[in-house]
């Protein structure tokens, strides 16, 4: 049986979260690799100050994954062809929302994370390629391997190398984001998925929840 879908994203959001400031921007693998690292030893370290207060996480994922996380164009990606029924003045307050509806889904997924091993593919050459697929596989004792993807593009505002999706076990995160919210968008508007991202990132982060199969 393959790990439950939350599971697989705390796993998920490790790697990306773990990008350091060290990394190279021309060098999306090791950008990756750098990040986990980073990203997971902070975790470890913080392990009893989480406990007492699980919005640790979100400061971690702020600090950590974002700045490495193409979220501007995450947001209009999940829009995809309704993003011409969303009015211009709505976009930017939608795209901050957005921006934090993922740091605070990730911070829940995090919740998950249980030092399980992450393997990325051997690095290549990506040339003068702007979008890329790199792939990643997931070994945990006594449980399946769980195959990913992260998709990166050269962000042109800083042509540095940023995550946008993340795929698992064939299933895309923005186009299960996109599937969720286009029945509300088509029936609601704009404004009503705002305002069910901000209720989802008003919810507390809560820890006894990742114990829970």
């Amino acid at each position: 049986m393959k790990a439950p879908i939350r599971q697989v994203l705390g796993i998920i959001v490790g790697v990306c979260l773990s990008h350091s400031v060290f990394a190279s921007p021309s060098d999306p693998y090791q950008l990756l690799q750098t990040v986990a690292d980073k990203t997971f030893s902070q975790i470890k370290a913080e392990q009893i100050k989480i406990k007492q207060n699980p919005e640790i996480l979100r400061d971690i994922i702020k600090q950590q994954m974002m700045p490495y996380v193409y979220y501007k164009y995450s947001a209009l990606k999940v829009l995809s062809k309704n993003l011409r029924s969303v009015p211009k003045e709505k976009v930017p307050e939608y795209t901050e929302v957005f921006r934090e509806y993922l740091v605070t889904s990730l911070a829940v997924a995090l919740s998950y994370y249980t030092s399980q091993e992450v393997l990325l593919e051997p690095a290549r050459n990506v040339g003068s390629d702007k979008d890329i697929s790199i792939k990643a596989l997931i070994k945990d004792p006594g449980a399946p391997d769980i195959h990913l993807a992260f998709r990166l593009r050269i962000d042109p505002e800083s042509d540095d190398w940023k995550v946008y999706d993340i795929v698992a076990e064939g299933i895309s995160l923005l186009s299960s984001k996109e599937t969720e919210f286009a029945p509300v968008l088509r029936t609601d508007g704009i404004q009503a998925v705002i305002d069910s991202m901000k209720k989802t990132n008003s919810a507390p982060i809560k820890l006894e929840t990742a114990a829970k199969k």
